[in-house]
């Protein structure tokens, strides 16, 4: 696509410890629908970020811990640059970047102004996404159906959202509830949500920071939990 004839578009790609990961997801991203790709590092204490630069990303350093924080930081560097649609993936391989134009289309069609995958609708590589994960996402997914009305199956991290529309939220939760929180303000705000299926892949190297580990796994789901009771009891009146 030509990106003289579109909106500017930005991919946003939190890490930590990606080595071996980050390189073959830059590698598959479709560079003629995107046209700032911007790492934003927490904390690597492996060789990602060179990685990353080599690949041609913009490389960002976040040094306050947090998948939100880093979100928030690739964000600010997006919008920045004149970013006017912002995509978000992980960069373990799970997302795949050839997903990305049916993310896209719908909102530069002007359909929708924020369009999520659902891994629990698409196909799922064996060794990818877990079954609690997907229990989960149905399960919060109906919660916030019954809060405002629009129904998710996932909580992917993998996403588009015009930034204007981002912008306009509110976002404030720096750790793991980020994805949740973005997902209840836009239902919230009666922005023009769709959710599609996407394929979901194993991670193609190190280790899961959140389903990887017991304790990763607890702290991220008591993360969500809070975001989720947080954002469902603050007034109606904001986003």
């Amino acid at each position: 696509m030509n990106g003289s004839l579109r909106p500017r578009i930005a991919a946003v790609i939190p890490v930590l410890d990606e080595e071996g990961a980050i390189g073959p997801v830059l590698a598959a991203m479709p560079r003629d629908w995107v046209d700032d790709i911007i790492v934003v590092d927490g904390g690597s204490r492996d060789g990602t970020m060179a990685e990353a630069g080599a690949a041609g990303a913009r490389v960002l350093v976040e040094q306050r811990r947090g998948y939100g924080r880093a979100c928030a930081a690739g964000v600010a560097a997006a919008v920045a640059g004149e970013a006017e649609i912002i995509v978000f993936l992980d960069g373990d391989g799970g997302d795949r970047p050839e997903a990305i134009p049916s993310l896209l289309r719908p909102v530069l069609d002007d359909e929708y102004d924020f369009v999520i995958g659902s891994r629990t609708r698409g196909a799922r590589e064996k060794g990818g996404m877990g079954p609690h994960q997907a229990l989960a996402g149905r399960a919060i997914g109906a919660a916030i159906a019954l809060l405002y009305g629009v129904r998710y199956t996932d909580m992917c991290a993998f996403r588009a959202i015009r930034a204007g529309a981002l912008g306009s939220l509110g976002m404030r939760e720096m750790t793991y509830g980020w994805n949740l929180e973005m997902q209840m303000r836009a239902a919230r705000a009666r922005l023009r949500v769709l959710e599609l299926p996407v394929p979901q892949g194993r991670r193609l190297a190190g280790k899961s920071k959140v389903a990887g580990t017991f304790r990763g796994s607890l702290k991220a789901g008591f993360g969500i939990l809070a975001t989720f009771a947080r954002i469902a009891c603050e007034r109606r009146d904001r986003n």
